[in-house]
């Protein structure tokens, strides 16, 4: 992948005819979403050349910057003021995968938290997600080395959360405990 990035970030890299981005841009959109903070950092400029500010996608687009790129759980505490008290949706923008899978996160209910995870004993290549036995997340860790207790799988490619659940979600309580370690 680092000859494919050495001049563009990752989720501006043509797959089928077109970025990575743009098929989520297009999956959320086909799913009502209207409005995207899109979190940026290496070479943000690309992105924010191709999307500009959404129109042109049926979308509105704002950019926040990741100036360190220091895990998930900043980039979801750059998109507190943006969500203010909305549910959100959190999507990497280097993972493909079926849109209708956006559909069911539209639709949270009394739910805090929401994920789609693909299934792997390897959590080393991205988000493990550990899970009681009543398949409720009790943690979730960025590149984990070694499973530490019960996991159903990694990178969970879709989030939705209620805003009030900023400071107790295992993503932010992560970063908040990497940083001060």
């Amino acid at each position: 992948m680092r000859e494919l990035t050495r001049e563009i970030p990752k989720p501006m890299v043509e797959v089928w005819g077109k970025p990575i981005l743009r098929y989520i841009v297009d999956g959320l959109r086909d799913a009502g979403i209207r409005k995207i903070l899109a979190v940026v950092g290496y070479r943000k400029e690309v992105v924010q050349d191709y999307f500009q500010d959404g129109s042109a996608f049926g979308m509105q687009v704002t950019y926040a910057e990741q100036v360190s790129q220091d895990g998930t759980g900043k980039a979801v505490e750059l998109a507190k003021e943006f969500c203010e008290s909305d549910p959100f949706i959190l999507s990497y923008g280097d993972i493909l995968v079926d849109p209708s899978s956006y559909i069911p996160l539209t639709q949270p209910g009394d739910a805090e938290l929401m994920l789609t995870v693909r299934h792997t004993d390897d959590v080393s290549k991205g988000g493990a997600v550990y899970v009681n036995n009543a398949f409720e997340v009790v943690d979730l860790w960025e590149k984990h080395l070694r499973p530490r207790r019960r996991h159903v799988g990694i990178t969970p490619a879709f989030t939705l959360s209620k805003p009030r659940s900023f400071r107790t979600s295992p993503v932010y309580k992560n970063h908040q405990e990497a940083n001060t370690s």
